[in-house]
């Protein structure tokens, strides 16, 4: 059996941890990054994989990355993008969203995944082979429950460039897929979220999802797991809910 190499960003968050720990889990080689500084440090500690920091919002950072991690480890196979996020915004109406702060989420969201595929891709493609995994929110499917326009915006345009890089890239076997987690508290900001509801706000959004539990990180890891692997070969511009069922 031939060792994939796995990069998987965000993972100072408790998905992306996830996700990298299930990956080296199942024999992947697996390199970690997000922004520098001492939190992917500690999450690198902690997982015990090599880490590259980078800003994924800047291209020039993420040609660093790209640089650093072929010289290292190799392209890599598999791409698992779980940076992004809310980026310590809080809901606002209309009249109150500011440009800067959109231009924020987008860059963290979207142009992140971009950049990365755009470095990383072009090695895929010549070796007919590769699995590109976008981490994109219930927030792309619908309304979001934060009320942050930009990351609702942004989400849904994270699904579309999942979409369009699929077209283009399955007919070299590499297939880009999108989860779309439901409420998991993997970060402050989730938990934020989760505490402004109240106990009776908690309790109806509990009644709303079928398996009347909030998710956990492991669950977006085991379903990378699979889209990652060779038996998920004939899979690619999906958009997998997983979300517990939640209505």
């Amino acid at each position: 059996m031939i060792t994939k190499t796995a990069l998987v960003t965000g993972v100072v968050g408790g998905i992306g941890a996830a996700i990298a720990s299930r990956l080296a889990m199942d024999g992947a080689k697996v390199i970690v990054s997000d922004l520098p500084g001492e939190a992917l440090a500690a999450a690198a500690k902690r997982l015990r994989l090599p880490m590259i920091a980078a800003d994924l919002a800047d291209p020039l950072s993420v040609s660093n990355l790209k640089d650093h991690l072929v010289a290292q480890h190799g392209n890599p196979d598999i791409i698992v993008n779980a940076a992004g996020g809310v980026c310590n915004q809080v809901g606002t109406s209309l009249e109150e969203v500011e440009s800067s702060g959109w231009k924020t989420i987008f860059a963290a969201n979207v142009d992140s995944a971009l950049h990365l595929a755009q470095s990383f891709v072009p090695a895929m493609k010549a070796t007919r082979w590769g699995r590109v995994i976008t981490i994109s929110s219930g927030a792309g499917l619908r309304p979001s429950l934060t009320g942050i326009h930009a990351y609702t915006a942004a989400k849904h345009a994270l699904v579309g460039l999942t979409k369009q890089l699929s077209l283009e890239l399955g007919q070299y076997g590499v297939t880009v897929n999108s989860i779309a987690p439901g409420l998991i508290l993997s970060n402050a900001a989730t938990e934020r979220q989760w505490e402004a509801y109240g106990r009776d706000g908690q309790a109806e959004i509990i009644n709303r999802i079928h398996t009347r539990r909030l998710g956990r990180p492991e669950d977006i890891a085991a379903a990378v797991a699979f889209l990652t692997s060779d038996e998920a070969s004939w899979i690619t511009g999906q958009i997998l809910s997983v979300d517990g069922g939640i209505v």
